[in-house]
């Protein structure tokens, strides 16, 4: 073995550890992008709630009666902005849109365990006032959305744009690391997908360029049968999805009561 293919292998070997390095490093800078509070809604309308190790803000319209709707949103979305879009869309329902931790006026720092924990949180002081909940989780937010789903009685389920795993997504992307050794938050919806047996809709857009539509479609082949639905909108990528109006309709036909 020459001189010069031993250095090379050297350099090879230290530059591909170098980057599963960086890539276990920068990780959560990666899934999380925290936004700051772009003053979309008023300090009037957002719910403070204490949880361990933060203060989530939540926006909220308040409304009473049974029904309550929970948003929980991408990695780089201000869900305040949505807020009119759902009080309008659903007016008999309480809306409450959570801003994850470290994203506009919420503390902490954004992990999987700390973003399931605060969803229990949440979900448990709206029940206690509201007991038909309907949820619905847009990309990052659709692993929140099926873990919680899994563990408290949400009445309906509706996932934009889902994932089967963070860490199977990332290994399509980054196919010759060791993600599974690497990634610290998972998202395994997959493996929580069975234990949910309430109305799910998963809504996928044809041209996502994030999630792909194998992983959406591990996603719905995880449910138990005839307790998911799978929908595609044509034409439409990861960001637009939500300005389909089909999307909207199919929206407001998942939350209606059996």
């Amino acid at each position: 073995m020459s001189r010069f293919f031993i250095i090379f292998l050297a350099i090879a070997i230290f530059s591909y550890m170098g980057i599963c390095v960086g890539l276990y490093i920068a990780q959560r800078s990666l899934i999380y992008y925290p936004t700051p509070s772009l003053g979309a809604d008023s300090a009037a309308s957002k719910l403070k709630l204490a949880v361990e190790g933060a203060e989530l803000a939540i926006s909220v319209s308040p409304q009473k009666g049974d029904d309550a709707l929970i948003y929980f949103g991408g990695n780089m979305e201000d869900v305040s902005w949505s807020l009119p879009l759902f009080s309008k869309m659903f007016p008999g329902y309480a809306i409450y849109l959570p801003h994850y931790r470290g994203y506009s006026d919420s503390t902490g720092e954004p992990t999987e365990q700390a973003l399931h924990n605060d969803a229990l949180a949440l979900f448990d002081k709206i029940y206690a006032q509201h007991k038909h909940i309907f949820v619905v989780g847009r990309s990052l937010g659709s692993g929140v959305a099926v873990r919680l789903a899994s563990q408290r009685p949400v009445a309906r389920l509706v996932l934009v744009t889902p994932y089967d795993s963070i860490e199977k997504v990332a290994e399509g992307k980054f196919p010759l690391f060791p993600i599974n050794w690497l990634l610290l938050d998972k998202f395994e919806s997959w493996q929580f997908a069975p234990k949910i047996t309430v109305p799910t809709l998963l809504v996928a857009a044809e041209n996502d360029q994030v999630i792909p539509y194998a992983n959406t479609e591990h996603l719905y082949n995880s449910f138990s049968r005839n307790v998911a639905t799978l929908r595609v909108i044509p034409s439409k990528n990861h960001d637009d999805i939500m300005e389909d109006p089909t999307y909207l309709e199919w929206l407001k036909i998942q939350s209606d009561k059996p």
